[in-house]
């Protein structure tokens, strides 16, 4: 894969009608929005209409466990996913998350594929968006505790964390899609219990040409790590 090809983008899901409560930006933070997830879209667009393949690391829980429905299975449904801690996606902040995002991810996709110039073919697999088999990969972003940025000024407007963590989110996909088993690093996964991939579901459901297997596959996570001491 030609790196230099591919869009690498961060999202910061959350109110539309707070200033600053939705914010994307590329890997670089030179290209950045807040507000208006329409402005994301367009970007993409022209990103993908352009020969380019876009990459999306959105901070919000993008898959749930699904235990088995055999036994007492039962007993797990709502349990947090293996490696996420006291952060789990079913809690008061996880499953607020997961509602909003789910839904702004779904509406984002929609309007790429509404505008998109051709069919967009899109992935959660890292293996095959690396392989050149499709044009948009979609990712959970993990930006938490210590390796929780330090806000940015957003051009005077003081809209910062929220920035800050979009392109924290770009960045770590980045180094993700130049070293995949940095995917691998504090990773975050349904099993043992079954995954439903939200990612891969907003994708079918915004039409965008993707496998129906990929609704059961682990969702590539972008965790970002804590930051260490100055060297």
């Amino acid at each position: 894969m030609a790196h230099d090809e591919t869009l690498v983008i961060g999202v910061d899901i959350g109110s539309i009608r707070r200033p600053g409560g939705f914010a994307w930006a590329d890997a670089s933070g030179d290209a950045h929005g807040t507000d208006d997830p329409s402005e994301l879209a367009t970007y993409m667009g022209a990103a993908l209409r352009n020969g380019r393949r876009v990459a999306l690391a959105i901070e919000s829980p993008l898959s749930v466990p699904i235990p088995s429905v055999s036994g007492d299975g039962w007993q797990d449904l709502g349990r947090a996913r293996t490696g996420e801690g006291n952060r789990s996606w079913s809690a008061g902040a996880g499953s607020g998350s997961l509602a909003t995002g789910l839904a702004q991810l779904t509406w984002l996709l929609s309007h790429v594929a509404a505008t998109a110039s051709r069919a967009v073919a899109a992935t959660v697999l890292l293996e095959r968006f690396h392989d050149g088999d499709a044009d948009l990969l979609v990712t959970e972003a993990m930006v938490t505790g210590e390796g929780k940025p330090e806000p940015v000024d957003d051009l005077g407007n003081h809209r910062g964390q929220d920035l800050a963590d979009a392109v924290a989110a770009a960045r770590r996909l980045e180094e993700i899609l130049r070293r995949p088993s940095a995917a691998d690093e504090f990773t975050v996964v349904c099993a043992p219990a079954e995954s439903f991939n939200l990612a891969a579901a907003a994708a079918l459901r915004a039409q965008l040409d993707i496998a129906v297997s990929e609704l059961a596959a682990e969702v590539v996570i972008a965790r970002v790590l804590p930051v260490g001491p100055p060297s």
